[in-house]
């Protein structure tokens, strides 16, 4: 009686194998959309205190016209709802020029150990009477 054998299939080692190699990179295809999605999160966050820094700088520029800031110089706080966890500092700072003064606003996020934030610098007249 002759043994007849079948090449019609795969054998267990070779199924093995493929599932072992399709693990690793179904894991590194996860790991990358991770990675992607806590970088846009990151980005998203840069992007709201960017605009949220132009809008409080705004603000100091336009209530300084106005004359109804005082040059002690400094100010902070907190976003309004729903930004409330977002800080802000404004900063003022003499410059070579006597007329001009640099004011730094500073919006900060996150545990105040990590301090992410973002800074933007804008230079504003001096009104009469400077910072003293």
């Amino acid at each position: 009686m002759a043994i007849v054998t079948s090449k019609n299939g795969f054998t267990l080692l070779e199924v093995m194998i493929a599932l072992v190699i399709l693990a690793i990179s179904l894991t590194a295809l996860l790991s990358l959309a991770n990675r992607t999605i806590l970088m846009q999160a990151e980005q998203q966050n840069i992007t709201l205190g960017t605009q949220l820094a132009e809008s409080k700088l705004t603000e100091y520029e336009t209530m300084r016209q106005l004359g109804h800031d005082d040059d002690n110089g400094a100010d902070a706080g907190v976003f309004a709802k729903p930004f409330a966890r977002y800080r802000w500092n404004v900063a003022l700072k003499d410059t070579a020029l006597p007329d001009v003064l640099q004011v730094t606003v500073t919006v900060l996020w996150g545990a105040k150990k990590d301090n992410d934030m973002v800074s933007l610098t804008s230079f504003v007249f001096r009104r009469e009477g400077g910072l003293r």
